[in-house]
């Protein structure tokens, strides 16, 4: 479908009604402790002025989201080479983005978005660490030929010539829209059931912890005398209480992450388009986003016991991302390929970095590494336990056969995560393995480094230890305490690769 994209372009009529409920969304969550009060103190206020009020809000915010619809107009400036974004009421902006760099586009779709027949299309550079833009109601023919034109654009001097490569798929599998990796419902059940623990039981964690903070909050509002309850709540009826939590929460996590996992990616595919894939998937908001080999910096492959004997593994790769954002942020920021058998992540990876990467010379660390998790997670978690246990209530004595269990668990998992830290250096690849019962190797390709950074502090020169620590543009991978000479071979071989090689970073 062909579309002028040089004139200036609306949303679809109807995102009238996804500005509506943007806007809506946003007044709720700035007006909420009013709104609160009013729902505690409802008989206490006029019915007639109650509705009144409520009438206006709602008219405002329709004249907000429809002047935001007709305010709202993208372009390509086919001159200049930028596409061009034009919005709001009272302050108007202009945002002009360059074709070469636009990092990503991705088309959605959430529940409403479906109901009323428009995607959102995103717009993602590698500037910063948010959308650069985002067009909330547009028809999927326009979204995908808008997409397929801003990546066109930005394709023409960094372009990487994957069909020149021995990267073989087969004839069937090379046809434009047809998926040549479907990752099938069994195998997202099975990656559902023996993936994200720790993830679920934090997000478990947080959301029990503001919960029991809201209740809180209420009972002071409206009066709530504690004192009894306080009484009777004393800590080891807590301490009995977290305990038998403890043993739902493990079968809560395994439903959680089980219902997360099908409905995020449920109907997963990967097509071949020219040098790139397109990953779709979703049961109730859908995504579909490009991935260029070329923009990859690195590459994820996670696994832990149950998934090696069921044949599965998640990748995660990470693209050129805000140099200003943390590590952290940039791993959420990945995109996620869930449910891989053994053939279907090397032709992943082969098709990303060009080959499947061969573990080299080997570099383990010292065994000074497990210093600092055994004092973080054995010494002081038991010293405050016994510390509490003699100064503020000795009934915490009632759980101490708890105490060995927690020693053995926390010291097995320190091990193990000692005993997979590992680094691998081929002349292609750096592969640095790493984590306790999750096992991640990360795949870089020396021409992907920025910048290399060698820390050893005045302690470790006695052991000739330290740390090194590889900066790309989709975040750092660190490895340490290892041989500090070894190291800095490894350092000046990486920086002669960077200088001599002829690959750019993207």
């Amino acid at each position: 479908m062909n579309n002028d994209f040089s004139q200036p372009q609306r949303q679809s009529l109807v995102g009238v009604v996804i500005m509506f409920g943007n806007t809506f969304q946003k007044t709720v969550r700035a007006l909420w402790p009013i709104l609160i009060i009013w729902v505690l103190k409802i008989n206490e206020f006029n019915k007639a002025y109650l509705g009144l009020g409520a009438l206006a809000v709602f008219i405002l915010v329709a004249v907000i989201a429809y002047f935001r619809y007709l305010n709202f107009t993208f372009q390509l400036d086919e001159e200049n080479e930028e596409f061009v974004i034009k919005e709001g009421i009272f302050n108007k902006s202009r945002l002009a983005i360059p074709l070469d760099k636009i990092q990503q586009v991705n088309i959605n779709q959430s529940l409403l978005q479906r109901i009323i027949g428009v995607h959102a299309l995103e717009v993602d550079t590698a500037g910063t660490g948010k959308k650069e833009v985002s067009i909330k109601a547009i028809s999927h023919d326009l979204a995908t030929s808008l997409k397929e034109r801003l990546l066109d654009g930005s394709r023409d001097s960094k372009s990487v010539a994957i069909e020149d490569t021995d990267f073989y798929i087969a004839p069937q599998d090379s046809t434009k829209g047809h998926p040549f990796i479907k990752i099938s419902l069994l195998s997202l059940i099975k990656t559902g059931l023996t993936s994200n623990y720790v993830r679920t039981f934090a997000l478990l964690l947080a959301f029990v912890i503001t919960t029991f903070q809201h209740i809180d909050e209420y009972g002071n509002l409206v009066g709530f005398n504690s004192g009894s309850l306080d009484n009777y709540i004393t800590g080891a009826v807590m301490l009995k209480f977290l305990a038998f939590i403890v043993i739902g929460v493990m079968a809560l996590i395994l439903v959680i992450n089980l219902v997360r996992t099908i409905f995020k990616y449920f109907g997963y595919k990967i097509t071949k388009q020219r040098d790139s894939l397109l990953l779709s998937y979703g049961l109730i908001n859908t995504k579909s986003t490009i991935l260029r080999p070329d923009k990859v910096q690195i590459v994820t492959v996670t696994r832990n016991y149950f998934q090696k004997k069921l044949d599965i593994q998640d990748l995660k790769i990470r693209q050129a991302s805000n140099k200003e954002a943390n590590n952290q942020d940039q791993k959420k920021t990945a995109i996620e390929i869930p449910g891989c058998n053994n053939s279907e992540k090397d032709i992943l990876l082969e098709f990303l970095l060009g080959e499947v990467p061969v573990r080299g010379v080997m570099l383990k660390p010292n065994i000074r590494k497990m210093l600092v998790p055994t004092v973080m997670f054995l010494i002081i978690p038991l010293s405050a336990y016994f510390w509490v246990g003699n100064t503020v209530g000795p009934e915490v004595y009632n759980f101490i056969l708890f105490v060995p269990v927690y020693v053995l668990l926390v010291g097995i998992m320190i091990y193990f995560a000692f005993r997979h830290s590992r680094l691998f250096v081929n002349n292609d690849f750096i592969i640095r393995q790493s984590g306790a019962w999750d096992i991640d190797n990360d795949f870089i390709a020396p021409h992907r480094i920025q910048t290399i950074s060698v820390t050893q502090y005045f302690w470790q020169k006695g052991s000739d230890i330290g740390i090194v620590s590889l900066h790309t543009a989709g975040g750092t991978i660190s490895f340490g305490l290892a041989n500090y000479t070894r190291l800095k071979q490894f350092v000046n071989y990486w920086l002669y690769q960077v200088e001599t090689g002829k690959k750019n970073w993207m």
